[in-house]
């Protein structure tokens, strides 16, 4: 009998499934994988996550693993290099607004420690525990996810609007919207407040 997933994870994609599986709502802590979600969500603006999961190595080989430092470093000639590379969406507004929120990024960490301590404060550093039936229950976006966007538009983030966020918030385990079919909703609810390092 196959396992009961949540309505969008319904396919024979076996990188969605596993990403579905493994990943996805899970709490993220560690600095360099927030920066990779970050960096990807914007990627995905427009797009299908699925379209970005297969491209997700091309993403890591040009976005230097990830590294904010790195990448906050890249200049006109890396971003033009970029533009050429078919491993990642190649649209100048997303390449250069990775650029700028690494920039942003270093700075956020510098004023609050960790990029980790100022994500998680919209939170209460607590996963937020939802109990959706259906996929159409879970929103778009939310209060939470307007005012992280906010915040970061204030602070020199680009392609970080509240459904962006929003998007990222679930992927990184900030919200469990795994509906309560799904059999990762228990795994995920029992992790609480452990965190992915």
């Amino acid at each position: 009998m196959s396992k009961k997933r949540c309505e969008w994870a319904g396919t024979s994609d076996l990188e969605y499934l596993r990403y579905h599986d493994e990943e996805w709502g899970v709490p993220v802590t560690d600095d360099r994988l927030l920066f990779e979600f970050l960096i990807l969500e914007g990627a995905q603006a427009g797009l299908s996550w699925s379209t970005i999961l297969k491209r997700r190595q091309g993403y890591i080989n040009a976005f230097e693993g990830f590294n904010p430092e790195k990448v906050a470093a890249f200049g006109k000639r890396k971003i033009n290099a970029l533009l050429k590379d078919p491993g990642i969406i190649r649209n100048k507004l997303k390449v250069e607004s990775a650029v700028r929120n690494a920039k942003a990024f270093l700075e956020v960490q510098e004023e609050f420690g960790s990029f980790s301590s100022y994500q998680w404060s919209f939170v209460d550093h607590e996963p937020i525990q939802n109990s959706w039936k259906t996929m159409k229950q879970v929103p778009a976006q939310t209060k939470v996810s307007e005012a992280f966007s906010k915040d970061l538009k204030k602070r020199g983030f680009n392609f970080v609007g509240p459904t962006i966020m929003y998007a990222h918030m679930q992927a990184v385990g900030m919200v469990n919207d795994h509906t309560v079919d799904c059999f990762r909703y228990r795994q995920i609810k029992k992790l609480g407040g452990v965190q992915r390092m």
